[in-house]
């Protein structure tokens, strides 16, 4: 079986980073190294991997800093440059690995034409979190179909690449220093261009948080853009691709309605849980 590395970009995670290497280091098949890169965290997102490492010394936990530039695509680009498994796993600091992440990882890559992979993701800090899943799952499939199977999207909380594809795209991958794209759409294009297999893994699930919601209008509308600039800059012309766009600009309200709703309803149970003699 292929080795797999899983790296973390982070930067200012306190709240959500163990969570995260606790649900990497509790793998039914070990990872062979987790490896989190700090990006100039201000916060303590440093001290909780140090401790991690002291309270799972058995486990591949490594913590690397890059300090050169402030960004996600120079720190995961510094990640994925160190890793040294045969498949690199990508996600994100918020990101809850199922259990089995690493054993479907494995077997999907087991097929030597697959030069990277991509499952469903569920929403943790959302209520209906299996009916989420399944309308995750059947989003990323109708993209596939609308796209006529010419790109297959990678999602950056979700994602493993082959070091081989790796080291063959990474020159020419956008830095996108006006931070205006998505690094992940962007990496996907690049590994179209060089007709690199991607593949759609239904069983490799991740969870992540919906805290995108937490965004301003405007700050959303401008996160949900970065398809479209994507494409611009990879003068991908597909119309169909824009559907993505469509769906998170029609969910937004709803949903965040939905998580302020199902927030408050945590907190008062936590309150009153802790009034509990």
């Amino acid at each position: 079986m292929p080795s797999v590395s899983i790296v973390i970009p982070a930067f200012n995670e306190e709240s959500v980073i163990r969570q995260c290497l606790i649900a990497a280091v509790y793998q039914s098949v070990p990872a062979d190294e987790i490896i989190v890169v700090d990006n100039r965290s201000t916060d303590s997102t440093c001290a909780i991997v140090e401790q991690m490492q002291l309270e799972y010394p058995e486990s591949p936990i490594r913590l690397l800093h890059q300090n050169e530039e402030q960004g996600l695509i120079p720190t995961r680009n510094f990640g994925l440059n160190h890793a040294s498994g045969d498949v690199l796993g990508r996600i994100d600091a918020d990101s809850v690995l199922e259990p089995d992440w690493v054993e479907h990882v494995q077997q999907a890559f087991r097929d030597q034409q697959v030069s990277a992979a991509t499952g469903p993701v569920v929403y943790y800090d959302m209520p209906m979190r299996r009916f989420g899943l399944k309308a995750d799952d059947k989003m990323r499939q109708l993209m596939l179909r609308l796209a006529k199977h010419q790109y297959h999207f990678l999602f950056g909380s979700n994602m493993a690449l082959r070091r081989s594809a790796w080291l063959e795209i990474r020159a020419e991958t956008c830095r996108d220093e006006k931070d205006e794209m998505h690094e992940d759409i962007d990496l996907s294009l690049h590994l179209a261009d060089h007709e690199l297999k991607v593949q759609y893994v239904p069983a490799m699930v991740s969870g992540m948080s919906a805290r995108r919601l937490e965004d301003s209008p405007r700050d959303y509308r401008y996160y949900v853009s970065r398809f479209e600039r994507t494409y611009k800059a990879h003068n991908v012309k597909n119309l169909a691709l824009k559907a993505p766009m469509v769906v998170f600009f029609s969910v937004y309200f709803p949903a965040k309605v939905l998580r302020a709703v199902h927030t408050a309803s945590v907190n008062q149970m936590t309150r009153r849980g802790a009034l509990k003699p």
